[in-house]
This record gives C-alpha cells, sequence and structure tokens, in this order.
C-alpha cells in the first residue's frame, strides 16, 4: 500500500505500529486466557462473560477522569508507563491464590489503562506524521487492531490448549514489556501539553470542548453511532445461527466476515487521495449500515458473513471524518480528543449490542438486525447531515 508506505517512511513509526501490533495481540490474548481460567475455576458461564464487561466498561470512566493525563505528559512517556501498568496487572493474575473478583479488578485496572493508552497514540500520530498521512496513519492503526482481534481470538482457544491459561498470559505479559521498549526506544519525542488543573478538572474541560463545539460534537458522536449499530450483529451472531437452524460454531463466520471486511475497507480507502476519501464518507455510512437490513430475508451464514463483510468496510469512513476532527481541535487538546473518543466508542457499543440482545429477546435476530439497519441509516444520515454542513468554528485554545 503506497499510502501505508508514506507513513511508515515517517521517522519512528515503524516502532510505534510494531508497539501497537504486539501491545493488541496482548490485549486480546490476556482476555481470551482469563475468560478461560475464570471458567475452569468456576464453571460459570456469567463470571467467564464478564470478562468482556469489565474489558470495555471502565472505557467510559477512564476517559471522563482521566483523558487529560495524555496532554500532561509526553505521550512517549504516557504510553511507556501504560504498558508498563498493563503487565504489571497481568502479572498480578498470576499470584498464587489470586481470588476470580480480584482477577476481574485487574482487568478492570487495564481497562482503565487503555483508553489513555489509545488518547496518547493518536495525539502522538497527530504531532509526528504530515496532516495529510494523519488518517491514513489511524486507519493502519485500526488495521492492525482488527487483525490482532482476528488472529487473537483464533488462536488464543489453540494456545491456551497447547500451552495452559496460565502460560498464556506470562506471554501477554512479554507483549506489553517489548512494547514499552520499541516505544521507547524507537519512538520521537514529543512534547506535554499545559497543566492547568488537577487531572479530573482538566479532563472535565475536554468534555466541555468535545460537547461546546457543535461541528466537532456531531463528528464524533458520527465515528460513534456508526459503528454501533453496524456492530449489534455481532452480539445476535449466536442466536442468529440457532434462527436458521445452523450450529453455533458457525457463528464465528460471522465475528470474521465483519473484521475481515474492516480490514478491506481501511486498506482500499486508504489509496484514495484526501478529496475522494472526504466524498466517500457518506456513501461508506451506508455502507455500514444497508447491507445489515438484507437480513430481512434470512440468508444462509456464507451470504450473512458477506453481508457483514460488506458493513464492516464501510467503517473506512473515518478516513474522511478524522481530518475534519483534527483541523476542530487545538493540539493541546488532542489526547484528551482522542482519549475520550475511544472511550466513548468502547461504551456505545457495549450498550448497543446489549439493547439489541433486549429487542431480540422480543423480535426474531434477523429482524432486529434489519431493524438496526433502518435505524443506523437513519441515524447516521441525520448526524452526518450536521457534522459536514455545520460551520466550522475555529480550535479552542483554552480551559474552559
Amino acid at each position: 500500500m503506497r499510502s501505508y508506505r508514506a507513513v511508515l517512511r515517517v521517522p519512528g513509526m515503524r516502532s510505534v505500529y510494531a508497539a501497537h501490533t504486539v501491545s493488541m495481540l496482548g490485549t486480546v490474548g490476556a482476555q481470551v486466557a482469563l475468560s478461560i481460567l475464570i471458567f475452569e475455576r468456576t464453571g460459570s458461564p456469567l463470571l467467564s462473560a464478564l470478562v468482556l464487561v469489565c474489558s470495555f466498561l471502565p472505557y467510559a470512566v477512564s476517559g471522563a477522569l482521566l483523558s487529560s493525563m495524555t496532554d500532561r505528559f509526553p505521550a512517549r512517556r504516557v504510553l511507556v508507563t501504560c504498558d508498563v501498568l498493563s503487565a504489571t496487572c497481568v502479572l498480578a493474575m498470576l499470584l498464587p491464590g489470586m481470588p476470580v473478583a480480584g482477577l476481574l479488578g485487574l482487568l478492570v485496572g487495564l481497562g482503565m489503562i487503555a483508553p489513555i493508552f489509545a488518547g496518547a497514540r493518536a495525539a502522538s500520530l497527530a504531532y509526528l506524521l504530515p496532516q495529510d498521512l494523519f488518517p491514513v496513519g489511524r486507519s493502519l492503526l485500526r488495521a492492525i487492531g482488527q487483525t490482532a482481534v482476528l488472529t487473537g481470538f483464533a488462536l488464543g482457544g489453540i494456545a491456551v490448549a497447547a500451552i495452559g491459561a496460565k502460560s498464556l498470559l506470562i506471554v501477554e505479559v512479554v507483549t506489553f514489556g517489548l512494547s514499552a521498549v520499541l516505544i521507547g526506544t524507537g519512538t520521537p519525542y514529543t512534547p506535554p501539553g499545559e497543566r492547568r488543573r488537577n487531572p479530573v478538572r482538566d479532563s472535565w474541560s475536554g468534555l466541555q470542548l468535545l460537547f461546546g463545539n457543535v461541528r466537532l460534537r456531531n463528528l464524533i458522536l458520527l465515528t460513534w453511532v456508526a459503528p454501533a449499530f453496524s456492530s449489534l450483529p455481532d452480539g445476535l451472531a449466536v442466536a442468529y445461527t440457532a434462527q436458521i437452524g445452523t450450529v453455533a460454531a458457525a457463528a464465528g463466520a460471522l465475528f470474521t466476515g465483519y473484521a475481515i471486511g474492516g480490514v478491506l475497507g481501511e486498506l482500499v480507502v486508504a489509496r484514495f487521495t484526501p478529496s475522494v476519501r472526504r466524498r466517500l464518507v457518506v456513501p461508506l455510512l451506508l455502507t455500514s449500515q444497508l447491507p445489515m437490513i438484507a437480513f430481512l430475508t434470512t440468508p444462509p451464514i456464507p451470504v450473512a458473513a458477506a453481508l457483514l463483510a460488506i458493513s464492516g468496510a464501510g467503517y473506512a469512513f473515518n478516513q474522511g471524518v478524522d481530518p475534519l476532527i483534527l483541523t476542530q481541535v487545538d493540539p493541546s487538546y488532542r489526547g484528551r480528543l482522542f482519549t475520550i473518543q475511544t472511550s466513548g466508542l468502547m461504551a456505545i457499543q457495549g450498550v448497543s449490542i446489549a439493547l439489541g440482545g433486549v429487542v431480540g429477546s422480543f423480535l426474531a435476530p434477523n429482524l432486529t438486525i434489519a431493524l438496526a439497519g433502518v435505524v443506523g441509516a437513519t441515524t447516521t444520515l441525520l448526524i452526518a447531515r450536521q457534522a459536514l454542513t455545520t460551520e466550522p468554528r475555529r480550535p479552542a485554545t483554552q480551559a474552559l
């Protein structure tokens, strides 16, 4: 990919993306290993499922209260500290006699660290990359992230069977340590922002900035709402296989289809010029939602997986939105903004999948997915109309 190669030629970027790869594999591997470890100890599907809940819900808390940490200190220091703390949390999970509540508590700690890491990384990309390469740089992060999720979940179970859950957790400690070394020794220094007040109040000023700027608020909402609807089929994948009389294991094809489509969409759209990516925002938004309406026909698994792959490809609309977001934010607020964006995305996806499960208790799974397509297409178009036509405001330059 020509555009990705241009990003990787920027000094320090190879270390950034290598660290992102091993860190993502470590995060996913820890989730898989911990889910299996807790199930082996308790035999409780509920407690095992709480692993994902404890992984995602802390995002919202951390984003709201601690987002300013990404602007108060140099990004490299924040990233290395996050990796070291993550490695410490996973290492503590290996302590003999660690109760299940302690394991879940440590997982909450990992969930609190993750959005700070993501926000600092995005802010450092905005500083290190030329403005025209920034959306491609974030696109590469998403493509690597989707690939790591696919690889981690596909190989995690195999790895646990081969070496055991605890041994896999040791591997995850190593991956976080390797990520810290790559970032600490291979990435350029980026300066910190100002420290005006305590971290919580500075984080609150970031929220005020986000919600006080109408165009910025709508742009961020767009990046939250579109994937919230398009990821809803993940929560109904197993139920859908039961509806059409297929073995539950076939649900893996639906998860895989969406992720593969997401990677391919990022790769294709990254080849276009910035102006073309901007014009593709609305078509890609519709691409992310409309395929779900075809579930009205109750398609077989291969067709359903293809539909979700098309939907996943539409997620590349972010490449056209990211530059617009960047122009609305003063550099001193970028870390907070990207942390809040990541936190809100994870939180709203979790809520969306949960609501999909509730609606799916009253409607057939295929009807629930199709309804999400209709509501998602309508909602995203309405938000896009506001986000893409609102008169731009100059970025805020002082705390609110």
